[in-house]
């Protein structure tokens, strides 16, 4: 592994960094996204809905979207940094060229392997990155939707409570 990223030259490390923040706020995102831990089945009591939707959104709903614009981010910069690797690698290849000719063949493998390793490394993590941001965007969705009809059922309920209670007096 290390080899593989020595060879691919300095933007290897950025990527890398890239793919290690990636990988831990995906992991962050399915812990934080379990439907069960935002909003509950609507199964429990009155009292149990109501401190749900009003713990969820008081302390949650500002929450879901945590770290969603960095994954998104990663996934836009990460191709770009491979191809800045591409670039260096290419240039490398024609400074070789310049300075001692077509001869030298394993200076020329060496630049085009540069090149080709930061490109599948910067698409490596942002392909990831990019189907995670998109599965989480739609986790998102779905769960604010959960929220609404959950928060709509406690004011059915609660506004047919009244309605009894006023009726009854």
């Amino acid at each position: 592994m290390l080899a593989f990223i020595q060879t691919g030259g300095f933007f290897m490390w950025p990527l890398l960094a890239c793919s290690i923040l990636a990988l831990a706020i995906i992991l962050e995102r399915f812990w934080t996204l379990r439907k069960s831990g935002v909003a509950p089945t609507s199964k429990h009591g009155r009292d149990a809905m109501k401190e749900s939707v009003q713990e969820a959104a008081s302390h949650v709903i500002h929450e879901l979207e945590r770290f969603m614009n960095t994954l998104g981010t990663i996934a836009a910069i990460s191709p770009l940094l491979g191809l800045l690797g591409t670039v260096v690698g290419m240039i490398k290849v024609f400074s070789v060229l310049m300075e001692s000719g077509a001869g030298n063949t394993a200076l020329l493998a060496g630049g085009i392997s540069e090149a080709l390793l930061t490109t599948a490394a910067g698409l490596g993590v942002a392909i990831p990155a990019l189907i995670f941001h998109r599965f989480f965007s739609r986790r998102i969705d779905e769960l604010v939707v959960t929220m609404e009809q959950q928060s709509t059922k406690l004011i059915d309920a609660l506004h047919g409570d009244r309605d009894k209670a006023g009726v009854a007096q």
